[in-house]
């Protein structure tokens, strides 16, 4: 499931973490939206966010190769 890790620029530890189903980022230049299945559900604007990190483990760690070794 699309979960996503919104880290504001003033740490105050009031940081958002977002969950759903249909969860859909869309960045503009001046706003970060997230849209669901019935649409527009958060905004924040891009000067307030340090970063945006997807924090969902939708990956299947057995089809990964492992990274190459150093010689």
């Amino acid at each position: 499931m699309p979960t996503y890790l919104i880290v504001y620029a003033e740490r105050r530890g009031d940081d958002t973490v977002l969950e759903d189903p249909a969860l859909r980022l869309e960045l503009t230049a001046d706003w970060a939206t997230f849209h669901d299945e019935a649409g527009l559900c958060f905004a924040a604007p891009r000067d307030r966010v340090s970063s945006i990190l997807r924090v969902d483990d939708n990956q299947n760690p057995a089809s990964q190769e492992p990274a190459p070794q150093k010689e």
